[in-house]
C-alpha cells in the first residue's frame, strides 16, 4: 500500500526534485496547503496572506522507502531550524511544516521532528498541521527542475539539496 506525506520546507521546486531520485518514490506532486483561501494561485499564496504554504505531496512505497526516510531526507533538504523563510524565501508560505492526514502521521511527523531537533543540534521550528484542503500548484510547477535545469534558481538552490540527498541517502537514490 502506498503512502503519501504532505511536506513544506521552502521553495517547493527543491522538495520536488530531491524526492524525485529516490528510488520508492511513485510520484511528487507540488501544490498548497495549510491556509483559508480557496483554490489559491500562486501569485495569491506568494502574497504571504492566505495562510498556505508551498508543499509537495510525495507517494511512495514505504516496502522500499521507509517512511522514516522519507522523513529524514525532509529534514536533510531544507534547514528546518529557520522560521517562515529558507534562505532568500521568505514568509509564512515557505515555513517549514508537515500536513498529517491522520493520527498516525502526526506520530511518525512528531518523531521524525524530535530526530531532527537532536539532528540539528536543537532550534528546529517545523510544525506538525493538520492536513487541510490540498490545492495541486500550477502544471508550470511540476516537475519543475527537470523541465529547467538551467534556470538560476534550479543552479544556485536546488541543486545543492538533490546532491547532499544523493550523498546521505544513497542506498535509496534511482539507479
Amino acid at each position: 500500500m502506498l503512502h503519501t506525506f504532505h511536506l513544506a520546507g521552502g521553495c517547493f521546486w527543491c522538495l520536488d526534485a530531491a524526492y524525485r531520485i529516490v528510488d520508492g518514490v511513485v510520484d511528487v506532486e507540488s501544490g498548497y496547503t495549510g491556509g483559508t483561501a480557496p483554490h489559491p494561485s500562486y501569485e495569491l499564496v506568494c502574497t504571504g496572506t492566505t495562510g498556505h504554504a508551498e508543499a509537495v505531496a510525495v507517494t511512495f512505497d514505504p516496502e522500499r522507502v521507509p517512511d522514516e526516510v522519507i522523513l529524514d531526507m525532509f529534514f536533510t533538504m531544507h534547514d528546518p531550524r529557520q522560521l517562515n523563510r529558507q534562505g532568500n524565501d521568505v514568509g509564512t508560505q515557505y515555513r517549514s511544516a508537515m500536513f498529517a492526514a491522520d493520527e498516525a502521521q502526526r506520530e511518525l511527523f512528531e518523531a521524525a521532528r524530535v530526530r531532527a531537533d537532536e539532528l540539528w543540534g536543537g532550534g528546529v521550528v517545523t510544525t506538525v498541521e493538520a492536513l487541510g484542503q490540498w490545492y495541486p500548484a500550477e502544471d508550470y510547477h511540476q516537475d519543475f527542475f527537470a523541465k529547467n535545469p538551467t534556470q538560476g534558481y534550479c543552479l544556485a538552490v536546488a541543486v545543492p539539496k538533490v546532491n547532499k540527498v544523493r550523498k546521505s541517502f544513497t542506498q535509496y537514490i534511482k539507479a
